[in-house]
């Protein structure tokens, strides 16, 4: 390299060879996108459900037990052999609700499904329990 003798030359000199350095330095260096930011997604609303008798008898009552956040709607349905029955309700402030199905004439042996789903506000869940008749 040459040596520059004066300093308004050399500070010159240092100058071009930023500006060159800043260029290569630019061109060599990939672009980085910078990263999406998603939506926030909801979390899914607790839902958890049993019966109160598993195997009710003919004629009796059996109730869907649901625990889930405080206040939510809660539906129901219960998928009998030939039909499906939709009952509705609203959790209590600990998030607690109890929907009863009345068990006439069900086919006894089969398992009804009952599905249940929860709202509150934005956010559901889902779960499900069953009960076998029997006379």
């Amino acid at each position: 390299m040459e040596r520059l003798r004066s300093p308004i030359a050399a500070r010159s000199a240092a100058a071009a060879l930023l500006t060159a350095g800043a260029a290569l330095s630019a061109v060599a260096t990939p672009a980085v996108a910078a990263p999406a930011v998603a939506a926030p997604v909801s979390a899914a609303l607790p839902c958890h459900a049993s019966m109160s008798n598993s195997r009710p008898r003919d004629y009796t009552t059996t109730y869907v037990l649901v625990h889930t956040t405080g206040y939510a709607s809660v539906a129901t349905v219960a998928h009998y052999r030939t039909t499906n029955h939709k009952k509705t309700g609203t959790a209590g402030r600990r998030g607690n609700a109890s929907i009863g199905y009345y068990i006439s004439g069900a086919t006894p042996g089969y398992k009804v499904v009952v599905s249940v789903r929860v709202v509150h506000g934005d956010r559901s869940g889902s779960c499900s329990t069953s009960f076998i008749p029997h006379r």
